[in-house]
């Protein structure tokens, strides 16, 4: 399964989740979107992923903290115990034998960041 990571700040609109999917890759072949299980009601992913027709995934703080991840922020590094949340979503969220297709991408106005992973997840 193809998945898009992201993590994203709380005044993240679904245009800068979009753009930074469109950064990281582009929306073709997902089959999920995912992010920390806490941010997963945001409307601004809400309405991405009913835009792009795809289910969102929350992922647990622990599950994101077993990723390794390709890019590293020290201030994410100390508060969820990963390097990036959008490479960990996406790891984790894709399955077994997950792989990046490319670090992450930042958002044009800097509020999301997106990664997009493949493994085989259902």
């Amino acid at each position: 399964m193809r998945v898009a990571g992201f993590g994203f700040r709380q005044g993240a609109s679904a245009a800068s989740l979009a753009t930074a999917l469109q950064a990281a890759g582009g929306p073709a072949g997902l089959g999920a979107v995912a992010c920390l299980d806490e941010k997963c009601g945001a409307p601004a992913l809400q309405q991405l992923a009913a835009t792009l027709g795809v289910r969102v995934l929350g992922i647990s703080r622990e599950a994101l903290a077993r990723q390794a991840t390709a890019t590293r922020s020290a201030r994410i590094a100390r508060l969820f115990g990963t390097g990036s949340l959008a490479e960990a979503a996406a790891l984790a969220a894709a399955g077994d034998n997950a792989r990046l297709l490319a670090p992450r991408a930042v958002s044009a106005d800097g509020m999301a960041t997106a990664a997009i992973a493949e493994g085989e997840g259902t």
